[in-house]
């Protein structure tokens, strides 16, 4: 049983957030799980967005009015969202000296990717499947590039990797507006969809997490991508919903219960009532929580400093309380 973050954090400063999460995950009894926070408050490129951007290989970015758009050559909005990059693996290497254990990192997947980005002509990649393609083979090797940094830079860690899928409800929709913004963007084949999941999470080479928290995310398909483990919203799970997560559970993917409002508003006791009556009503023993990863719904980029750490405490108190409970 543990307890970590999913990514976001709030402020400007990458190492005021960095040894914060450091501080409050690892305390000393094991349950916090450390991750590499992002900082979205120092502005374009720092965003879950324009920093798996600036990870492509040979596909260069340019941030437009419109938003970020794949370009001939990368300039100076590719050179700072770099630069960024570059500056949280600094305030890593040196807050994680000498570190050994798990270490979270995240990064936008293909498909929330590909319906953010926008080719030279203002469409969004996802309406190009050969675009789509290429960006998402080229993601890959620029995230395995990322993980081998992490590596070098903290020999001890042993790395896990988060793919954020928000956008995938739209993606297999078709709810995604087109440039003009009089029509939609026609949907995806789910099989396209889990198969370039599939690849994404297999060119990481230790434990992934697939993260949708939208509350349509489809967990079926999620499940067929083969990721290590599925990090879902759960704070208004129906119980049609908890009964997908047990069969999740059954076929041997962990669960990252997203137990915890963002607002700050959920107390340590909710969400262990909320983890134990959702598994009682899918017909599950308290047993099957073993393993389980507490965590917020979503990101805490919106928070105050204070409001995040309260949070990731109350995360890590309701993982204690689980292990009370269950056992480790």
């Amino acid at each position: 049983m543990r307890a970590t973050g999913i990514g976001s954090w709030p402020g400007s400063s990458a190492r005021e957030a960095v040894r914060t999460v450091r501080d409050l995950l690892l305390d000393g009894d094991g349950v916090g799980l450390p991750f590499l926070p992002e900082t979205p408050g120092r502005g374009p490129g720092s965003e879950m967005v324009g920093r798996a951007a600036g990870m492509l290989v040979d596909l260069a970015v340019d941030l437009q009015p419109s938003g970020w758009r794949l370009v001939d050559r990368p300039g100076r909005d590719a050179a700072r969202t770099a630069a960024l990059l570059r500056e949280d693996l600094d305030e890593l290497a040196e807050a994680y000296d000498g570190y050994t254990g798990p270490l979270k990192v995240q990064v936008c997947g293909p498909w929330t990717l590909a319906a953010t980005l926008e080719l030279t002509r203002g469409e969004r990649v996802v309406t190009d499947p050969g675009a789509a393609a290429d960006l998402a083979a080229s993601l890959v090797e620029g995230v395995a590039a990322h993980v081998a940094d992490v590596r070098r830079l903290v020999p001890g860690a042993e790395v896990v990797l988060q793919v954020d899928e928000p956008a995938l409800p739209a993606v297999l929709e078709g709810s995604l507006p087109t440039a003009s913004g009089y029509g939609r963007v026609r949907s995806v084949d789910p099989q396209v969809v889990a198969g370039t999941l599939r690849d994404a999470l297999a060119g990481h080479d230790g434990p992934t997490v697939l993260h949708s928290c939208h509350p349509r995310a489809p967990l079926p398909l999620l499940r067929s991508t083969g990721a290590g483990a599925l990090a879902l919203d759960l704070t208004a799970a129906s119980p049609t919903r908890w009964e997908s997560v047990a069969a999740t559970l059954e076929a041997g993917t962990g669960l990252y219960a997203g137990v915890l409002a963002t607002d700050g508003s959920t107390s340590d006791t909710t969400a262990v009532r909320t983890v134990l009556e959702g598994l009682e009503r899918a017909g599950l023993a308290t047993a099957d929580a073993h393993g389980l990863v507490v965590t917020p719904a979503c990101g805490l980029a919106g928070l105050t400093p204070e409001g995040a750490r309260t949070v990731l405490r109350t995360a890590l108190d309701t993982a204690r309380r689980l292990v009370e409970e269950v056992g480790p």
